[in-house]
């Protein structure tokens, strides 16, 4: 699908075993538009039959991010609580088509994995990054949303309870090298060495039992999943308030945002 620089577009090849989704908005460091989700969510329900493919590799065009979270620009219409609802179920959507692929998947992170790019990574089965590579949801310094139970579950998981909550509510962004050591990234390499990396473990993926990196995928996945509690009233509460729509203003003027706390 062709689009604009400004609009962005995801794109999928193959060749072989392997598959490859690249995000392509470099101009704006990846940030994810809504027709990019919608592309994204595409391409990966086509990849529920996978064929012959036996992994899928995510990357962010031009070098400098994986994705740098969402374009903010759609949520300057929003006004209630339920607007908030409905964003961060069609982001789950998204992120569940990625989660239902049933073979493993890559993500290569160079630079930024911020917002929306951190939980496409999280949904990944293996993540890759270079030393300058950095990792977060700094919205309670940003824009004062909130998000889905799905994605803290998720943040726990790759980042342990307290990395999450640094994240999360100091609004810090933690190195590729933190990360290696929670265990969300399996190598940490430099640049130069990072095609090669992703070659090499793309290698160990595809050289695997197909069935049995299936059957402990899908395990893995139920298991993360399961039994999480409802949080639409959290969401709500960010998306309803003042504080929401004064971090949307000042993010697009650039300024530091002025909360009430309402």
């Amino acid at each position: 699908m062709n689009a604009t620089a400004d609009e962005g577009e995801v794109r999928f090849s193959s060749e072989g075993h392997v598959g490859r989704v690249v995000f392509d908005r470099p101009a704006a460091r990846n940030a994810m538009t809504p027709a990019m989700y919608e592309q994204f969510e595409e391409i990966c329900r086509e990849l529920t039959e996978p064929g012959e493919l036996r992994a899928v590799v995510l990357r962010g065009a031009g070098g400098d991010a994986f994705v740098a979270g969402s374009d903010i620009a759609q949520f300057r219409e929003f006004a209630t609580g339920e607007d908030g609802i409905a964003y961060e179920a069609r982001m789950e959507a998204h992120l569940a088509a990625l989660l239902a692929i049933p073979v493993p998947t890559l993500a290569i992170v160079e630079g930024w994995a911020i917002g929306g790019g951190l939980n496409i990574a999280a949904c990944c089965d293996i993540r890759i990054a270079t030393r300058e590579s950095r990792f977060g949801v700094p919205i309670a310094r940003t824009l004062g949303n909130c998000l889905s139970i799905h994605n803290h579950a998720r943040l726990v998981a790759g980042f342990g309870e307290g990395r999450a909550r640094r994240m999360l509510l100091l609004g810090e962004l933690i190195g590729a090298d933190e990360a290696l050591a929670a265990g969300f990234l399996s190598r940490v390499v430099a640049k130069a060495e990072l095609d090669e990396t992703a070659e090499t473990l793309l290698a160990q993926l595809t050289a695997n039992a197909p069935l049995t990196l299936r059957a402990s995928k899908a395990a893995l996945g139920r298991l993360l999943q399961s039994q999480l509690p409802e949080a639409e009233d959290l969401i709500a509460l960010c998306y309803a308030s003042a504080d929401f729509r004064e971090g949307v203003r000042a993010f697009a003027a650039k300024e530091a945002p002025n909360w009430q706390g309402r």
